[in-house]
């Protein structure tokens, strides 16, 4: 276990003229487990990041101090083990095994116990497959439980975990928090977890902490006091307080087929099954299809194929007018049928602020000036991304990323909008910006297929499911 301390602490990103977080000041006993509440863009992250010991004098200017045990965060890095918003981002190994027992092998753990250490962990986290699994072949779900496997493995003496179960469906996200169980019986480590969908986790803490904008301490004390006593201004604020109701958008009648797929199948090679088997699906003008399944059942691939981003095994996804498949269509003319936000907004940003990112597609596309400014401020605006307009696109927060990948993809406004998991990491009323936003996109014409494990927003908007399990369609896409 470890003490945690902030004395006021204030942080402001490189080329950024607010500070993320400013005035900080908090203590956290050893042993105590904390959740961390907040807007999305309050600075969560940024605390995690800071007691981790990653907030680097190149990256920005820190103000105040941050104290682990009484010293310096960055001194005590060994004692610390944080899981991020995207796990990708800390996979290092080509193999399962490996990538779990690489923090061991640092920390110079006696090699008879590395390998005992990694199995528990594995089982601890219910990852499916074995060590010799390749990490490059695991889904984003699958990515989460191994680097949550990594971070326990090593026994440290504060845990961060930055949204652990955000990534996973249901039973993953179930399977994760009993496997945390588990391992918080067995350690006395201090915890401090954020997570924004928060009833299913408020048995693992003993106090929660929400913060306001600018990392200003909105409410402190146990699950039952701070949501008992600062529910409704919580809620105002976008946190998601348990039992809260949300919007819903009903859809009306669909309209005419924009993208059809025909048995689209992808197999890799040397894989043990394809990662999609012979789907069919048609997307209609002004219906949202809700793509669902557990990890790894090829929901992400399917998006791939059905956006022409992706050449199939088998199988083809076409829109009328076009006489061949998407993926062979040029990209410019590509963008003009289909838009897609990926699971890792990171991954689609290429210009320098987040206004550029706006203007880039409706650009390309060879709208005019003052149509491209008008699409960019009215996007600013209800994303409420305008504060960030000058901001480098990788230097947002989790939930303001994904806000801007979606408003990226819409920009240009294509007949047809592929979302995979557009929800990620979003606070209550940010959640419900996109909805609307969606919805109105849906109620314009636009046909929309959106990957999630968010049940909330499948109901909110849906037309239809497919459910998807190991690649193959288990159920035709239905009414929700």
């Amino acid at each position: 276990m470890i003490s945690v301390e902030f004395r006021g602490f204030a942080w402001r990103h490189a080329g950024r003229l607010a500070s993320a977080v400013a005035d900080v000041d908090l203590r956290i006993e050893p042993g105590e487990r904390v959740l961390l509440l907040g807007p999305s863009g309050s600075g969560k992250s940024t605390l995690l990041a800071a007691l981790a010991g990653l907030l680097t004098t190149d990256s920005g200017e820190q103000t105040g101090a941050v104290l682990l045990d009484g010293a310096d965060a960055a001194d005590q890095r060994g004692r610390v083990g944080i899981l991020f918003q995207d796990p990708e981002t800390q996979l290092v190994m080509a193999r399962s095994g490996d990538d779990v027992a690489f923090g061991l092998e640092n920390q110079a753990v006696p090699p008879a116990q590395i390998w005992p250490r990694v199995d528990q962990a594995l089982e601890t986290v219910g990852f499916p497959y074995g060590r010799e699994r390749g990490t490059d072949a695991l889904s984003g779900g699958e990515q989460q439980r191994l680097a949550l496997a990594g971070v326990l493995a090593r026994r440290p003496d504060l845990i961060l975990l930055d949204e652990p179960t955000a990534n996973l469906d249901p039973e993953g996200a179930k399977a994760i928090r009993e496997g945390l169980r588990t391992a918080l019986a067995d350690t006395e480590a201090t915890l401090i977890v954020v997570e924004h969908r928060v009833a299913d986790i408020l048995d693992l803490v003993d106090r929660v902490i929400a913060l306001g904008p600018g990392g200003a301490l909105a409410a402190d004390g146990t699950p039952e006091a701070v949501f008992g006593e600062h529910g409704d201004s919580l809620a105002a604020q976008g946190v998601w307080v348990p039992g809260a109701p949300l919007p819903v958008r009903p859809s009306g009648d669909a309209g005419e087929v924009r993208l059809r797929g025909e048995g689209l199948t992808l197999a890799y090679p040397g894989a043990d099954r394809s990662a999609l088997d012979g789907v069919d699906l048609e997307l209609r003008a002004g219906e949202l299809l809700a793509v669902t399944g557990p990890n790894g059942s090829g929901k992400s691939t399917l998006a791939l194929l059905a956006g022409g981003l992706e050449k199939p095994t088998a199988g083809r996804a076409r829109v009328p007018g076009e006489r061949t498949g998407l993926h062979r269509l040029p990209a410019k003319r590509l963008a003009t049928h289909v838009g897609t936000v990926f699971q890792d907004p990171e991954h689609q940003f290429v210009t320098a602020t987040v206004r550029d990112e706006l203007a880039f597609a409706p650009r390309a596309a060879g709208w005019e000036s003052e149509r491209i400014e008008a699409r960019v401020s009215e996007l600013l605006e209800r994303l409420r991304l305008d504060r960030l307009a000058g901001a480098n696109p990788h230097t947002l927060s989790g939930g303001e990323a994904r806000r801007l990948s979606v408003a990226g993809a819409l920009a240009a406004a294509p007949g047809t909008l592929i979302l995979d998991e557009p929800t990620f990491g979003q606070d209550r009323r940010t959640w419900g910006e996109l909805v609307d936003l969606i919805a109105d996109i849906r109620d314009d014409g636009t046909a929309l297929m959106a990957v999630t494990h968010d049940r909330d927003f499948a109901a909110a908007l849906a037309g239809r499911e497919l459910a998807l399990d190991q690649g193959k369609a288990t159920e035709e896409a239905t009414r929700c």
